[in-house]
């Protein structure tokens, strides 16, 4: 008996060396490749607001990618006033470690969203939010990439929509994260469906109101309105909805209307 509790003692020791050695080989190995993980999401990032401004080369290496997102400006909004911020105002020195979607969580960096004025499903909108400014050589406005997100059927759906120097007419949409069906709602991230999007005109006459819409059935020619829609996505009703009410929400009034109206008088 005692050998018998002396082989059970040394398998349980082994057992514990062995799970305190392969937690530390993990522990480590999660440690070193942070810094690849976190790269490497920040290259996902400027590959789609690329996308999303028609500005990515096919097969686009690295350091293409790089090189090309350089170009911009990145810049911090204050979405009540539509006036820039300095990175400090958020507790950051570089406005690329911002994280808006972070800061939503923060009630200090952010507001709840009264249910009746939700139409994007968020919850909670932050105070500050990231954009990317691309100008031409003489300093006016060639094109603004905007941060965008919503509820759709099943899932929160991130992206990014590009708006041409006049900061009306959209250039792309794309989202890089959701969770709809396939083949359905997941069609947004056909670049079929997403070519339709560009030239389509936000505002109406009055400038005020986003006036985007999917409708069923397609958009022709003799459409009313034509500049302001898009077909709706097949069988994907409430995902179609869900973008349409993103869309219209982050470039309404509580979104990046004012900065908006601000960039088309020049006055940021």
């Amino acid at each position: 008996m005692a050998k018998g509790k002396e082989t059970v003692s040394r398998t349980v020791i082994v057992a514990l060396v062995l799970s305190v050695f392969f937690s530390v080989i993990v522990s480590t190995a999660a440690v070193l490749l942070k810094p690849m993980q976190v790269k490497n999401q920040n290259l996902n990032i400027k590959t789609n607001i690329l996308a999303a401004a028609d500005m990515l080369p096919s097969g686009a290496s690295a350091q293409q990618i790089e090189d090309l997102f350089s170009r911009f400006e990145v810049k911090l909004v204050k979405l009540d006033t539509g006036e820039y911020v300095q990175p400090d105002y958020v507790g950051v020195q570089d406005p690329m470690k911002y994280d808006m979607y972070k800061a939503a969580s923060n009630p200090k960096l952010s507001k709840d969203i009264p249910q009746d004025q939700d139409m994007a499903g968020i919850g909670r909108r932050p105070d500050v939010a990231k954009v990317y400014v691309l100008r031409d050589d003489s300093g006016a406005l060639k094109k603004v990439v905007l941060p965008i997100h919503g509820y759709g059927l099943w899932s929160t759906l991130y992206g990014f929509v590009s708006l041409k120097g006049d900061a009306n007419t959209i250039e792309g949409l794309g989202f890089y994260q959701q969770g709809e069906t396939p083949g359905l709602g997941g069609e947004v991230d056909n670049p079929r469906w997403k070519a339709q999007w560009q030239g389509k005109v936000v505002y109406g006459n009055d400038m005020t109101q986003p006036e985007i819409r999917l409708v069923k059935g397609g958009v022709s020619e003799n459409t009313k309105n034509k500049e302001h829609k898009v077909d709706a996505l097949s069988g994907a009703t409430l995902t179609s909805r869900g973008v349409q009410n993103l869309v219209n929400y982050w470039l309404g009034e509580r979104g990046f209307a004012e900065y908006l109206k601000h960039l088309r008088n020049g006055e940021v």
